[in-house]
């Protein structure tokens, strides 16, 4: 009897492991195969080929901060999930790289991003609402329910895909959804590999996006005092100092980021662009943030890093009185526009007349350069790339407006019935 329990055991195991054996042999060969990090860290197996393929990648990881910290290629590129992993040369690795990576080691910073609007409020300026999940849309309107429930701008769908992701995707995916939930592209301002904090820190990153007639910080800033002096001094800036520790020792001429997102003079660092800005330059008719005041205060004290109460308070000054004007003048175009919509003088079609485009030009080109030069110390774009422009525009749209309804006089426009 016992005998014949312990052949039936012994088969049975046999067939176990033969089925194992049978079963593991179907399986893919980076399955099989796949290494683990410490394999990967230990044998360098990444580094052994992309040394000879993408030799320029190797050289930026191994320059990096991830490197001196013993983060290897895998703790980034390994599958968050199946669905979006690939097997390449026997290790199953993810197909994206997302924020949602960044964020198990980097938090705090993450959740900065997620209030600021290079998050969900940036990609739905372009695309609209629609790819965000409901949890996501709730979680944004916390912080800018103004800009989160919004159809797709009108502007690209007129221009065309190709045009919409050469153009304005290339920019505002800094705030797009991912496949894992998480939302942005850290890469876009710290790079890929080298993941950099000088990169993050120079002006000219910024100024990949933030540029041309619409945004032109990165010319009003080179035009500044701040731009001219950062170029003479380039050589004595720390640009790799940590954020949250930067003085006037390591950095004594600011970058965009100095102002935005260091932390400096008892003011703490931060990936939220916006918890410094006190209005909404952007917009037409710029209002108040809600967190004006405790902004406006945070953005003082670092002035005051450099300059005096006295200058600081000129400066503001100076730049409200032109904030309110600017208003105003954007104000006078906004009602000719509205009365000619009332009167049955335009369609409700947008961008189908090209008195709109002069409206927008006026606001979005020329309103926005003056109160950023303003702002930002750029004297030569406050007046001259935004007033006298915002002036003669509004005399432009003043005539084009008069034409029309002198024309609907002479019985020939109208809205279609």
């Amino acid at each position: 009897m016992r005998n014949r329990v312990a052949v039936i055991s012994v088969t049975s195991a046999v067939v176990a492991v033969g089925a194992a054996v049978f079963i593991q042999s179907r399986r893919p060969r980076g399955e099989v195969k796949r290494a683990t990090a410490e394999e990967v860290k230990g044998t360098g197996k990444c580094v052994e080929c992309h040394r000879e393929q993408t030799a320029g990648i190797v050289r930026q990881w191994q320059d990096s901060r991830h490197a001196q910290a013993g983060i290897t290629c895998f703790d980034c590129h390994k599958p968050r999930d199946q669905a979006h992993q690939l097997e390449h040369k026997g290790f199953q690795i993810t197909r994206f790289v997302t924020s949602g990576t960044c964020a198990d080691c980097h938090k705090r910073e993450y959740a900065e991003f997620q209030r600021s609007r290079h998050a969900v409020a940036s990609w739905t300026a372009v695309r609209g609402n629609q790819d965000f999940t409901a949890a996501q849309l709730a979680e944004a309107r916390k912080y800018h329910p103004e800009a989160i429930d919004r159809p797709p701008n009108p502007l690209p769908i007129l221009e065309g895909s190709g045009a919409l992701e050469v153009g304005c995707k290339a920019c505002h995916e800094v705030g797009a959804p991912n496949y894992d939930s998480s939302i942005g592209n850290c890469t876009k301002c710290h790079g890929k590999h080298v993941e950099s904090v000088a990169m993050a820190r120079i002006s000219d990153t910024c100024g990949s996006c933030h540029m041309g007639p619409d945004h032109s910080q990165i010319e009003i800033w080179r035009e500044s005092r701040h731009g001219i002096m950062f170029v003479a001094r380039r050589e004595k800036q720390n640009l790799e100092y940590r954020g949250d520790e930067l003085s006037a020792n390591q950095q004594d001429t600011p970058t965009c980021s100095t102002c935005h997102f260091s932390g400096m003079g008892g003011v703490d660092s931060t990936h939220d662009v916006g918890e410094r800005l006190s209005y909404y330059l952007f917009a037409a008719i710029s209002e108040k943030r809600p967190n004006f005041e405790a902004a406006r205060k945070k953005m003082r004290f670092m002035c005051l890093n450099c300059h005096s109460q006295g200058h600081v308070d000129r400066f503001y000054q100076q730049a409200d009185t032109t904030l309110i004007n600017t208003n105003a003048q954007v104000k006078k175009a906004q009602d000719i526009m509205e009365g000619l919509y009332k009167d049955g003088l335009l369609t409700n079609e947008p961008f189908d007349e090209p008195i709109e485009f002069l409206a927008f030009d006026l606001w979005h080109y020329f309103g926005r350069t003056a109160k950023h030069g303003a702002y930002m110390g750029g004297a030569d774009f406050s007046q001259w790339h935004g007033n006298y422009e915002l002036q003669l525009k509004l005399a432009e749209l003043r005539h084009s407006a008069d034409e029309l309804r002198n024309a609907r006089t002479r019985g020939r426009v109208g809205r279609p019935p």
